[in-house]
């Protein structure tokens, strides 16, 4: 048995196996990743040497397996690295040691090192900060002649002008004061080009130092590249058929190279120790240990589905020849039940969209909310959707059945005139009764469709709030968003900096449950037909 390998501390024969394997990107965990997981976090607890960084936050991850003795076990992982290494006895080892000091990474790493400091070298020098203290004393010398000599010219004018309105000028003085004024001129014309032929041999003899720097920056910029390539390369995965490839085969389908950091997370290291030791899977869990990063939205202990962007083509190639489970996010609701609708009529329709399904088609789905009115409803022409809820989220959908309904509506929405309304129930108790919720987001570029906040990059994003209830450690709650960003109430809610108390059954910001307990419950507008308001109302199932 491996050293990676821990016995799980219960009676493992009298615990069923899961049937299938989890499904990383959206998932309850497992009874045994459950167990698994309490036993990473007794030992985390008690490595106090590790405790500052472990509280600032980091992903730790298990992989339940049996071994040819059928024996039953897990294996742990975390992100990135840790106490400076990637390398610790009770943790698997990284698919790649990016901080191996005779690695390939090392080795490239030092030669950019040495480009970067000679490039900081060559910016910071005295030669370089002369060239541009005289290239601004050349400017400023210009700015300073050229002015003394426009007010002298403009003093000249004025005794010109002067000296004409009092008359009797002969024609040889008329004739000089043109001379003077056409002089003048000639001479303003002969300061400014001596000054730019100045500032043209300042700005060649510093573009010609810059071009060094711009040459050494376009070096780094290929040999960094160049380095990224060698290094995924060296990244090689397996998967349960026992094939095996390297990170820059895994994302060629996608026409890209792997993002930075890809192959570091849990889940890779996880199921490439299990193939190459010989150990089937079972189940596996992610969970976050510590402080949420900064902008994200993690909480201590919470279980949360492996990132898009960088895990998921590599999961997808590592978990072929495993029985996985359905991903529940990209699976029809099974449900055939006929549209529930709330309003009808000749120019628009209002429906309560379950939980679960699609407000439009997506990108791995076709099923959704407007697949099935446009079978409904063939009459309706134009565009139809106004606007949309998460995929988790029930309640009130406005289609509109013609063009003109549809632009009245989406000018209600742009010009902030429609009031919506939203129950949920959050994990925890909001101590205070109402207030205002203000946080910019944007989404995370490394992890889509999470959303992040960011005061610099991130979109306005408010909500107002009013608690219905306290009960239980949870709180039920009414928001009404005043902007509609994607995400907005599910981040406000949950964000250390919002109200900190995810939405019960947040699969990305909170708890996985049964569903998002967040219901769109009313809707007021002016009628695009008839410019009366209407309120529509649809109490939350839960």
């Amino acid at each position: 048995m491996t050293e990676k390998f821990h016995l799980l501390e219960v009676d493992t024969a009298a615990v069923q196996l899961p049937r299938q394997f989890t499904c990383p990107f959206c998932y309850e965990p497992h009874r045994l990743a459950l167990m698994a997981a309490g036993q990473v976090q007794r030992y985390v607890a008690s490595r106090t040497d590790w405790a500052d960084e472990l509280g600032a936050g980091k992903m730790l991850g298990v992989l339940v397996a049996q071994d040819d003795e059928g024996r039953l076990g897990y294996l742990a992982a975390f992100s990135g690295n840790l106490a400076g290494s990637v390398r610790h006895d009770y943790f698997v080892p990284p698919v790649y040691d990016l901080l191996d000091p005779d690695g390939e990474f090392k080795r490239g790493e030092a030669q950019i090192t040495a480009i970067n400091h000679e490039v900081e070298r060559l910016e910071q020098s005295a030669e370089l900060a002369d060239m541009r203290r005289r290239l601004a004393e050349q400017h400023r010398q210009m700015s300073d002649e050229i002015d003394d000599f426009k007010a002298m010219m403009a003093q000249h004018k004025r005794e010109r002008d002067k000296r004409r309105d009092a008359g009797g000028l002969t024609a040889e003085q008329q004739e000089a004061l043109l001379d003077q004024s056409r002089f003048e001129k000639a001479e303003l014309r002969r300061i400014r080009q001596r000054h730019e032929r100045a500032l043209a041999d300042l700005s060649d003899e510093m573009g010609t130092f810059c071009r060094e720097i711009d040459t050494l920056k376009a070096r780094r910029k290929a040999m960094s590249e160049a380095l990224q390539e060698r290094i995924f390369r060296l990244f090689v995965v397996s998967n349960a058929l026992g094939e095996r490839r390297d990170l820059v085969e895994v994302f060629k389908p996608l026409g890209t190279l792997p993002p930075a950091g890809a192959g570091e997370c849990c889940a890779p290291r996880l199921l490439n120790y299990a193939y190459n030791h010989g150990l089937r899977p079972v189940c596996m869990a992610e969970f976050w240990w510590g402080a949420s990063p900064v902008g994200e939205v993690r909480h201590h202990g919470h279980f949360y589905p492996a990132c898009r962007s960088k895990c998921k083509p590599i999961l997808e190639f590592m978990l072929q020849g495993l029985d996985v489970e359905d991903n529940l996010l990209e699976k029809p609701i099974a449900d055939v039940q006929p549209l529930d609708v709330v309003y009808d009529d000749e120019w628009l329709t209002a429906l309560n969209k379950p939980s679960g399904m699609l407000s439009v088609p997506g990108k791995a789905l076709e099923d959704s909310l407007l697949s099935r009115y446009r079978i409904a409803h063939p009459e309706a022409t134009g565009p139809i959707v106004v606007h949309r809820l998460d995929q988790e989220t029930s309640g009130l959908v406005v289609f509109a059945k013609d063009k003109a309904t549809h632009k009245s509506l989406q000018q209600q929405f742009e010009q902030h005139t429609i009031q919506k309304c939203y129950c949920a129930l959050l994990d925890g108790i909001v101590p205070q009764d109402e207030g205002v919720i203000d946080l910019p987001i944007m989404p995370d570029v490394d992890d889509r469709p999470r959303q992040r906040v960011d005061y610099e990059h991130g979109k306005p994003a408010v909500t107002r709030y009013r608690v219905l209830e306290r009960c239980d450690g949870k709180t039920r709650i009414a928001f009404f968003p005043l902007t509609g960003r994607t995400h907005q109430l599910r981040v406000h809610a949950s964000h250390p900096l919002g109200l900190n108390c995810p939405i019960s059954g947040d699969r990305l910001y909170g708890k996985p449950a049964s569903r998002l307990m967040l219901h769109a419950q009313s809707i007021t507008f002016t009628h695009p037909a008839t410019g009366q308001p209407v309120t529509l109302e649809c109490p939350p199932p839960f």
